[in-house]
């Protein structure tokens, strides 16, 4: 995908550029905690899709479990350190880095596991479209895990002077217009404390929407 002209392109580029290639190469806590608990082993064809992957933390550890991982996003330098830690991790066979820009292109197939941790950028797309999109390519029996910001840390890319509004976990679960067929796992706003890249530590709050697609059988 060519995607080098797009503004995403561009803001992540830049944003990537100026990040220690160490930072986010270890998984998200609250996703390892959603996925040990309601996806301990690989399901739906054992293949997962990480959208966002920045430097590749959570497609990391997942391929660490088994999982054969598609791990998504538009910045090319974030995708070749992703490559790098897979390839050093001896992982390069189950990860698998495609460059899109989410709001333009989407990867094919079904995925047992479709997840996206802090799936959030100033720079305007369809999110919630993209979000049920991620939804439509879960397969039968599979889990769709969101984990999103609810509050603002002091090292985050926002301006620490918006006023920005953070839904509630109930209107991002309702943003995804599922419909029948799923089964609500997870939908709560838990606190923890978080480091940042820095070593700097804040109390922050995320929001966890965890739901799973019915089973052929279902």
């Amino acid at each position: 995908m060519s995607s080098d002209a797009t503004e995403s392109a561009a803001f992540w580029e830049s944003h990537y550029a100026a990040v220690d290639a160490r930072w986010g190469t270890r998984p998200n806590v609250v996703l390892a905690e959603v996925v040990t608990a309601l996806a301990p082993e690989p399901g739906g064809g054992g293949r997962a899709l990480d959208l966002g992957c920045g430097h590749g933390g959570d497609a990391l550890w997942l391929a660490s479990l088994g999982w054969d991982v598609t791990a998504v996003d538009v910045s090319a330098t974030a995708l070749g350190r992703v490559a790098a830690g897979a390839d050093a991790a001896g992982l390069a066979d189950l990860v698998h880095p495609s460059r899109h820009d989410l709001a333009r292109s989407f990867p094919d197939g079904m995925f047992g596991l479709v997840a996206a941790s802090y799936f959030h950028t100033p720079v305007e797309i369809p999110r919630e479209q993209v979000l049920r999109r991620a939804a439509g390519a879960v397969a039968p029996g599979g889990l769709l895990v969101l984990v999103e910001h609810a509050s603002h840390a002091p090292w985050s890319w926002r301006d620490g002077n918006e006023d920005v509004r953070f839904p509630a976990p109930e209107d991002v679960l309702a943003s995804l217009r599922l419909g029948d067929g799923w089964r609500t796992e997870r939908c709560h706003a838990p606190r923890r404390t978080a480091t940042g890249p820095g070593g700097e530590t804040a109390t922050v709050t995320d929001n966890v929407v965890a739901v799973r697609r019915a089973g052929i059988r279902d």
